[in-house]
């Protein structure tokens, strides 16, 4: 699955930062443009494992029902 997601860049001294406004936690730095990309699409892809782990109800409940659902933005 492949998803899109609008990064911002912004050189601060010597260092690039980004960041996805959309999706909070997801920020990276780098020494170059193409460092900082390459290092936000893994932190991307890191908060979202991460949030689908964290989201996993805690033993089995007949009341809670788990499925994907898909949105076009």
């Amino acid at each position: 699955m492949q998803s899109r997601f609008n990064a911002v860049f912004e050189k601060r001294g010597k260092w690039w930062i980004g960041y996805v406004a959309e999706l909070p936690g997801a920020n990276s730095q780098g020494r170059t443009l193409s460092e900082v990309r390459k290092n936000l699409k893994e932190a991307i892809k890191l908060v979202i494992e991460t949030n689908r782990e964290l989201s996993q109800p805690d033993g089995f409940e007949k009341n809670i029902v788990k499925e994907q659902i898909r949105v076009s933005v």
